[in-house]
């Protein structure tokens, strides 16, 4: 089984993208910062899956949290959002110990 590519602490960034598919990556996270929590294991790309494919990649899923601030421009609380893998990127600023 792949190691994962993110450990939790890792600092990453949401694509930008707005595929013209369904998609369980919210419009409002994307290209936002945010910290890993924890893999939650690996899960068939629900992308490719809701096009009734069966070609679906197994990715491994991430627990990501976010500041409300930094999705909606205000909120002192944190929201936490299951990602895949291929939804994120490594950022410079690569762990934080929050």
């Amino acid at each position: 089984m792949p190691s994962d590519r993110f450990a939790p602490g890792t600092r990453v960034r949401t694509f930008p993208h707005d595929p013209p598919h369904h998609t369980r990556l919210p419009r409002y996270a994307r290209g936002k910062q945010g910290v890993v929590v924890e893999p939650e294991g690996r899960a068939p790309l629900a992308d490719v899956s809701a096009q009734g494919r069966a070609d679906a990649p197994v990715e491994q899923v991430y627990a990501v949290r976010f500041a409300a601030r930094d999705l909606w421009g205000e909120g002192d609380h944190h929201v936490v959002l299951d990602l895949w893998e291929s939804y994120l990127s490594g950022t410079e600023e690569q762990h934080d110990e929050r």
